[in-house]
């Protein structure tokens, strides 16, 4: 079983809204997942980025990667704060 650090698509048609998740790399995109590790708002100026890094780090401990989406925002929000 592969895991994956990835997002989650909620919000209504036009308004985007991201979850940052721990899911089987075979489920569905917005079906079941493991563990809610962060948040994404692309619509805010500037991008809300908000990542709970102790869960995170956990996850990778245990061998979950990132997406290269997920991974490129988990930069951004090193940088932020």
């Amino acid at each position: 079983m592969a895991v994956r650090i990835r997002l989650t698509r909620l919000g209504r048609k036009k308004k985007p809204f991201y979850r940052i998740i721990v899911a089987d790399s075979e489920s569905k995109r917005d079906g079941k997942f493991l563990d809610v590790v962060g948040t994404y708002d692309p619509l805010q100026d500037p991008a809300a980025i908000n990542i709970d890094n102790e869960k995170l780090q956990e996850w990778m401990g245990k061998g979950a990667l990132p997406t290269t989406t997920v991974k490129s925002l988990i930069k951004k929000a090193s940088i932020a704060q």
